[in-house]
């Protein structure tokens, strides 16, 4: 247990960068905290932490050691869960990474919180492509296709893109026909946060043509200021139908190019691949299966 106890202490200053927040944390001492890690890199032979007056960090074999040390943790958690009574609600803090959508899964996590309410909800809402095990999320939502092997998944659903302007901005500068007459428009763009490149609106063209080179009279890294601005009358946008559902079903917001657009999405939601996922992990994925999409067929 006194080894079980090193491994808390360790991933806890880690993920804190201190002794004394780890402390804090722990109910400890930062002295204390500082001798266990001591102990530890003692045992193990190797120094797992820079220290400085000002900060402390992972060496090259801490973080190594951190990524095992968050597997055996989340292993020994689960074993205990395994052998508690199957009907025991779940519990305890859940790290989810979720994308700048609030739209789309906040009514949902709300609900979530109702039906759980001894599980802790610690939300990381952010577009990157986020490490999911080496820093310590125990699930994240995110559109494309999994590829890390390290990771276990569900689909959660597919959406739509849409070319979207306000009427009022269309009966000032007309409405375009077809994807070239954009060239002659004001377009909101959306950068993407890993490579800074803007989204590309993915428009049939006739075979041959060029790609449109699009205006970029406003370029920003989330969803919520494109459909502000486009409700404002502001400028033409390309924008997933779910987050703009409601404008466009009470005309606040016109579907424009409708037969051109040929992009859609899909959602997955991922977590560490273990035999025995936590209650809390299960109780997680199977929500948002169930609720963020509801009509969507879930597949793994």
């Amino acid at each position: 247990m006194d080894s079980l106890n090193g491994f808390v202490v360790f991933v806890q200053v880690a993920e804190t960068r201190s002794f004394v927040a780890a402390g804090r944390l722990l109910g400890v001492s930062a002295s204390a905290v500082g001798k266990s890690v001591a102990r530890l890199e003692e045992k193990l032979g190797v120094r797992l932490f820079h220290r400085s007056t000002r900060s402390v960090t992972l060496t090259a074999e801490g973080m190594l050691f951190l990524e095992r040390s968050r597997r055996i943790l989340a292993e020994i958690e689960a074993a205990q869960q395994e052998l508690s009574h199957a009907s025991s609600a779940p519990r305890g803090r859940l790290r989810v990474s979720l994308p700048l959508v609030s739209s789309l899964v906040l009514p949902v996590l709300g609900e979530f919180m109702r039906a759980y309410p001894e599980i802790e909800l610690d939300l990381d809402f952010s577009d990157r492509m986020v490490d999911v095990i080496e820093e310590g999320f125990d699930a994240v939502v995110r559109t494309g296709e999994p590829v890390d092997s390290r990771l276990s998944a569900r689909r959660l659903g597919t959406f739509e893109m849409r070319v979207v302007a306000a009427p009022e901005y269309l009966a000032q500068r007309g409405t375009p026909q077809v994807p070239a007459d954009l060239l002659h428009h004001t377009c909101m763009h959306y950068r993407w946060p890993t490579s800074g490149k803007l989204q590309t609106w993915a428009l049939r063209q006739a075979p041959g043509e060029p790609e449109l080179q699009l205006p970029t009279s406003m370029i920003c890294n989330n969803i919520e200021t494109r459909v502000c601005f486009a409700l404002q009358g502001l400028g033409i946008t390309y924008l997933p139908e779910f987050a703009i559902h409601e404008p466009l079903a009470d005309g606040r917001l016109t579907l424009i190019l409708g037969d051109y657009v040929a992009c859609s999405g899909v959602f997955h939601v991922l977590w560490p691949a273990s035999k025995h996922p936590s209650p809390k992990v299960r109780a997680l994925v199977d929500f948002l299966c169930a609720h963020v999409f509801p009509n969507a067929v879930a597949a793994g």
